[in-house]
């Protein structure tokens, strides 16, 4: 049952991993540098950090909607969490809890609001988007707040058994976490249903409100808790440093096959998009294009995959459509 549930994956996200191999194959000619283990492993720190962020969104966009302020929220609660433990003086583990818990207010309010008032959700979440941005800068001065606890920077830095990443390790995890929550849960067949037809899950009993809202928070906690991953990293709180991250996250999403209309995708095709995505940019670095160029890179593939997703979809309603008038006759 397991092996067969492997292959399914497999075929399912074929399309992926054959552009996965086909870039690797060609960075590995293009720079001698990207096989190394401690490439490979730099380049899954990157992925990491984006991967917190994609399992948000991979909730998030399955169940019909988009979430623009993660990226800000980064920025925002790894800022908060260095200042209260420099500026403040705050005791590392309160400072994370408060961090946390901002993020988290965050996404509850995204979703309290798209719920209850029908608002879009890229309009409440583009608001959200700049109201964590003027936070983070409004606290920090426009500053970065360097940080020199060791432990703090632990978090971000520290390698389990000497060889693995600790943002890693946190990815291995919430990427386990959330192949139950979405497959095994009642909460994730909630979040399909819903992406899949509103009205029909209305009709069926689902709490919809409660959902969204849920699935609304647990992005917001994702952002928060890659702010503060991130901030350790870099030793140091930054306002300005999570300004395009939802950008790598929602095409993390739709490279990986989540569909922009909702109620499909997989947290496997999430995991190949992410590395897409992080192997593209360390290529790109690698080779010595500017960064300006990822940003045309993430967005021409964005719209390559928006426009395969479409054209899948059209496809599926035509065979539908065939297949009714088949069962007429």
């Amino acid at each position: 049952m397991k092996n067969n549930s492997f292959m399914k994956m497999l075929k399912g996200n074929s399309g992926i991993i054959a552009v996965l191999v086909i870039i690797s194959v060609i960075l590995s000619f293009a720079s001698p540098v990207f096989l190394t283990t401690d490439n490979l492993l730099s380049v899954l720190r990157q992925v990491s950090n984006n991967m917190y962020l994609a399992l948000g969104m991979t909730l998030v966009i399955i169940l019909g909607g988009i979430d623009l302020s993660v990226g800000t929220c980064v920025a925002m609660c790894g800022t908060l969490t260095a200042g209260l433990m420099v500026n403040q003086g705050m005791p590392m583990v309160p400072a994370i809890a408060v961090g946390l818990l901002l993020g988290t207010l965050a996404g509850f309010l995204n979703g309290l609001i798209i719920a209850t008032f029908k608002v879009p959700a890229f309009i409440v979440t583009m608001s959200m988007m700049n109201v964590a941005k003027g936070v983070a800068y409004i606290y920090s001065g426009g500053r970065s707040i360097r940080v020199s606890n060791d432990v703090f920077t632990g978090i971000g830095t520290g390698k389990l058994f000497g060889v693995l990443p600790l943002p890693v390790v946190y990815m291995i995890v919430l990427i386990i976490i959330f192949i139950v929550v979405l497959n095994k849960t009642k909460f994730g067949t909630y979040i399909f249903a819903i992406g899949g037809n509103r009205e029909s899950a209305r009709l069926s009993g689902v709490p919809i409100k409660k959902v969204e809202i849920a699935v609304f928070t647990i992005s917001g906690f994702l952002a928060a808790f890659a702010g503060i991953v991130l901030s350790a990293r870099m030793y140091s709180g930054q306002p300005g440093v999570g300004e395009g991250y939802e950008l790598d996250a929602i095409a993390a999403c739709v490279l990986g096959g989540i569909s922009m209309t909702g109620g499909v995708g997989a947290v496997s095709g999430t995991i190949f998009g992410a590395l897409v995505i992080g192997i593209i940019s360390n290529g790109l670095n690698l080779i010595g294009l500017s960064s300006f160029w990822q940003l045309v890179v993430k967005g021409l593939i964005i719209v390559l995959a928006v426009i395969i997703d479409t054209q899948k979809g059209k496809d599926n309603v035509v065979k539908r459509i065939i297949r009714n008038a088949k069962e007429r006759v």
